[in-house]
């Protein structure tokens, strides 16, 4: 390779990522680059996604780009000739396995010294992580973020043809950019995102510096995308953002809103739309009224409240107080009894005493939610909690996370159980990982079912009356 300085080197900046102006967000389509579609002709490619369903969307537009430009996928480090890690940078357990691959996938530039190896997604809209990289694996071709995907073409042309290394990644606020090509994971449900980045700034999330600030897709390419989709046989979408209940907010021209779109996608003919992730302030009546409506919009909410705990909440600049949370909750269960909610909740924040978690505790208890991913606090470098003193023994945030999720496992069996004895209606996903002759599907409700079927059933909307609920799935029969 060159020396760093190559024709592209451009190293993310914190401060940059913090700015928020108010130009409009720039908008173009994506031109596929017809002198580079035969660049990969002959050459493997494999891409390893690590976090959201944001990045694993992100994978489908990068595996879409790479198959224009002639790559073919493989599935083990050994065959490839460009391994792409597409990172999260949520929390350090996540960053720390990824450079444990990034050490052990050295190995095959031994034995390859053709081998590109590509290091994209949030990680490396951080300072120190390209820092990092830079300075302790210097056998990673190419370092780019969350904002230049649509640039790949160009950074394996440098990689390939002039031996260049690649490290360019924007800490500007981001284009949207329509018509990227994808290669989707699955046959009948799809990703499809609304809009990009978050301006909410919680103290403890990354997010906003790694994604941008929050920028909508226009309505009428995102209603697009979603009809051909459906004409395609796609069964189930699931609309995207780091906060869907702020979708429309940067819209200078017109008044549209997450409400309007869900108004409008219940007059495309696909049979499912889901989202995530809303944000408790955000999530106003009027849209809670048109998923009331039912319909193809399913009646599962995931609303991370983070914390029961009003001083918690506030520390973590979260906008809301436990009231307005709950009245929120109160205003979803007058609308859609039977909705399912499930949430994220952080254990071991900065400053949370015996009662903070009791009051997470007694929220979750309150609410039934049916589900939560749970977490002990991560501190981010850049973030205003990484600052904040970790006044909280590991022992007692280990106990505590173990105490939340009896709670929350309560929640699942609970959330289960309703379900007994009822028929549902199940989108069948294909076999079961551990026994093949068991398929697995999910309800309206977001809830995972196991039953016996012939494989030919996979794609399609089944009727099953179940049988018995376990904590993590149901069990039913075809009817």
């Amino acid at each position: 390779m060159n020396n760093l300085y190559d024709k592209y080197f451009n190293k993310p900046s914190i401060r940059d990522a913090r700015k928020r102006r108010s130009t409009d967000t720039p908008r173009f389509s994506y031109q596929p680059q017809s002198h580079l579609g035969a660049l990969g002709a002959g050459k493997t490619y494999l891409i390893q996604t690590y976090g959201c369903q944001g990045n694993e969307a992100d994978t489908e537009t990068m595996q879409g780009i790479l198959h224009e430009m002639g790559f073919s996928p493989v599935h083990e480090p050994s065959k490839a000739d460009l391994i792409v890690l597409n990172t999260c940078a949520i929390r350090a357990n996540a960053e720390n396995r990824v450079f444990g691959e990034i050490g052990r996938l050295k190995q095959f530039k031994r034995h390859n010294p053709d081998l590109l190896l590509a290091v994209a997604g949030c990680m490396p809209q951080e300072e120190s992580v390209v820092e990092k990289l830079l300075k302790s694996y210097p056998y990673v071709d190419l370092i780019f973020g969350t904002h230049n995907i649509h640039k790949l073409p160009y950074y394996l042309e440098s990689a390939i043809l002039s031996k260049e290394r690649v490290i360019e990644v924007f800490s500007e606020e981001g284009a949207i950019i329509e018509n990227l090509p994808k290669a989707r994971d699955h046959a009948y449900k799809a990703w499809v995102n609304i809009m990009y980045g978050c301006d909410e700034f919680c103290t403890y999330c990354i997010v906003p510096y790694t994604r941008g600030k929050e920028r909508s897709r226009a309505p009428e390419d995102v209603l697009e995308e979603i009809r051909a989709l459906a004409s395609e046989g796609y069964r189930e979408v699931t609309l995207l953002g780091q906060n869907v209940n702020a979708y429309g907010r940067d819209f200078n021209d017109r008044d549209y809103t997450f409400a309007h779109l869900l108004a409008d996608l219940r007059d495309v003919p696909i049979d499912r739309v889901r989202f995530t992730t809303s944000h408790p302030k955000d999530l106003d009546e009027a849209t809670i009224l048109v998923l009331a409506q039912g319909g193809n919009l399913m009646p599962h909410i995931h609303l991370p409240v983070q914390s029961g705990s009003d001083a918690v909440l506030k520390k973590m600049n979260r906008h809301y107080t436990r009231e307005v949370f709950l009245q929120c909750v109160d205003t979803i269960r007058t609308h859609i009894p039977d909705a399912s909610l499930t949430t994220d909740l952080i254990v071991g924040f900065p400053t949370e005493t015996d009662a903070d978690f009791e009051a997470t505790l007694d929220l979750v208890k309150t609410v039934g939610f049916e589900g939560a991913f749970t977490f002990i606090f991560s501190p981010r470098d850049g973030t205003p909690a990484a600052q904040y003193v970790d006044d909280v023994p590991a022992e007692v945030k280990k106990t505590r996370l173990q105490t939340l999720n009896q709670a929350i496992n309560a929640g699942y069996l609970a959330g289960h159980k309703r379900f007994e004895g009822q028929t549902v209606k199940v989108l069948v996903d294909g076999q079961s990982k551990s026994d093949p002759t068991i398929l697995a599907g999910y309800t309206p409700h977001n809830k995972l079912v196991n039953f016996s079927g012939l494989a030919e059933l996979k794609g399609q909307i089944v009727d099953v009356k179940i049988t018995e609920a376990k904590t993590w799935f149901l069990k039913g029969t075809v009817i």
